[in-house]
């Protein structure tokens, strides 16, 4: 159920991300107040801190103390120093062994969840920690609601799939509600899309009645706003994957619906990139009108790019002009003003993602895309050419002028990339991060080329073969004698030059063996 929705989906559904503008109200004048008194009180009590402190600098000897921790300290010694960042220096490394260690062993860093199970709770900063007063059911409510977010807390941090499934199915013998639950067990554990799609039906449920809860108490505190915009996070993850079921299944019409009902509904939720799935349905119903409408609010320079929108709207432009497009025809007579704009949508699109053309044009083997993916790096790429090859096969020449044109982008990205052309500069972390993300039998592509200068080239060749000649003299000096007569013999015929040569190779050998004269 992998698909190109983004980095990090599922790790979205347990987060809580920017709130949602129209679903949070500003807080009441009770709350501005309690804030402000408690600035205003902060501020109070360090100035009359500050003040005693001055007040019982005579009592206290502060002047005579300082000094004397002046005099110590210059009284050290580097010995003192040495061992003091050799002891520190050896803490840290064991610190760093035990988190490694456990990091492997348990799937999550120990100190992360310290802070998460024990200090959080103590400064009254998880969202958890929503309990009011009131009824018992209420005050049970809330404890189970505390354990189902415990439970799902660790479950999303295991790295073991069984151990995930297993807390899945624990929360939900606690709630039978645990919209999360459901989600996780339809990304875990369903082999066949109906039976994710029949898993998200049943947290989409669930979600829907909890969003409804969030609702009516978002006014009462933080907390509850808080737990309202985690709330309409999950609900809308569910809905969109069950817009990728539905077109998955071939019910593309419904799957167009729910996606653009969902853009209407939480407009702002725009990292989840709703937009990218729906304009590859609208693709696949070839209704180009209404790519094009979907690309015009979202193809806009204050926006987050991505390759599916550089590249569909590529493919739009080229879709005008391919079916008559030839090399030939062009290069007698020129562009039209048509294939320009063409050309340079393709340049564009090349531009922010340089790796997506050798797999449309199955120049690169392609592979199943990873869970997660890097913006304009070759997972990107992989994860569009998958989803969107069909739609650029489906336009006729439209992959021949893609061919024909795509490698003069490089012609006006200057070298080396301080600066892009369209774009920020290419960034030089993709390979890395590519590595990690893709299988190792996989071949990444790298761009740009690391080419080493010709000045380099020369100084390491020059350097071996001189390495290479001081060994060969040292080991064979005869044979390497007469090799460097004849080699002089080649450049300098002169006989004043052999005879020369050989007073001083006859020099060196007598005082190589000790029969100098003098």
């Amino acid at each position: 159920m992998a698909d190109r929705g983004g980095v990090g989906e599922a790790a979205a559904v347990g987060a809580s991300p920017a709130s949602v503008p129209g679903l949070n109200p500003t807080l009441g004048w009770r709350e501005r107040l309690r804030a402000g008194l408690a600035g205003t009180g902060a501020s109070l009590w360090f100035v009359a801190g500050l003040g005693l402190l001055y007040a019982l600098r005579i009592p206290l000897r502060l002047c005579e103390n300082l000094a004397a921790v002046t005099v110590f300290l210059n009284s050290l010694t580097p010995k003192f120093y040495v061992a003091l960042t050799g002891t520190s220096s050896l803490i840290s490394g064991l610190i760093f062994i035990f988190e490694w260690w456990y990091f492997h062993k348990h799937g999550t860093s120990f100190i992360e969840q310290v802070s998460v199970s024990h200090l959080q709770p103590l400064m009254g900063g998880t969202e958890s920690s929503i309990s009011e007063p009131g009824s018992p059911s209420r005050n049970r409510e809330n404890e189970t609601s505390r354990q189902n977010l415990s439970v799902m807390q660790k479950a999303w941090r295991e790295r073991n799939p069984p151990a995930r499934i297993k807390a899945a199915y624990q929360a939900l013998e606690l709630n039978n509600d645990c919209a999360t639950a459901y989600v996780l067990l339809a990304e875990e554990e369903a082999t066949t899309i109906v039976d994710a799609e029949r898993l998200f039906k049943q947290a989409l449920k669930a979600g829907e009645t909890i969003y409804r809860q969030s609702q009516q108490c978002q006014h009462q505190s933080p907390q509850h706003e808080a737990q309202l915009r985690r709330d309409t996070n999950v609900l809308v993850y569910i809905k969109r994957r069950l817009a990728m079921c539905a077109r998955k299944l071939g019910r593309i019409r419904e799957a167009v619906k729910i996606m653009r009902d969902l853009m209407k509904e939480f407009p702002p939720l725009t990292m989840l990139n709703i937009h990218e799935n729906l304009l590859e349905s609208l693709l696949e119903l070839q209704a180009y009108p209404d790519v094009q409408a979907v690309l015009a609010k979202y193809d806009d320079i204050s926006l987050p790019k991505s390759a599916a929108i550089c590249y569909t709207a590529a493919l739009l432009k080229t879709r005008t002009v391919s079916e008559k497009f030839s090399p030939e025809t062009a290069s007698r007579r020129g562009l039209s003003t048509a294939e320009i704009n063409a050309v340079e949508a393709i340049h564009r699109a090349v531009e922010f993602n340089p790796h997506v053309p050798k797999y449309l044009l199955e120049m690169k083997s392609l592979i199943l895309p990873p869970e997660h993916i890097l913006k304009r790096g070759d997972s990107e790429a992989i994860a569009y050419a998958f989803f969107h090859l069909q739609h650029w096969k489906r336009i006729e020449g439209a992959l021949n002028l893609l061919q024909c044109t795509w490698e003069g982008t490089f012609r006006m990205i200057p070298y080396p990339l301080e600066k892009g052309h369209l774009f920020y500069p290419y960034p030089s972390c993709t390979e890395t991060a590519d590595r990690e993300l893709l299988p190792t039998f996989h071949h990444v592509s790298v761009y740009p080329k690391k080419e080493l200068p010709l000045f380099i080239h020369f100084t390491a060749g020059f350097c071996s073969s001189t390495a290479m000649i001081a060994i060969l003299t040292h080991q064979f000096p005869e044979i390497m004698g007469i090799f460097a007569k004849a080699v002089l013999g080649l450049w300098c015929p002169q006989p004043w030059a052999s005879s020369g040569f050989e007073e001083n190779t006859q020099d060196l050998k007598s005082e190589d063996l000790g029969l100098s004269s003098g």
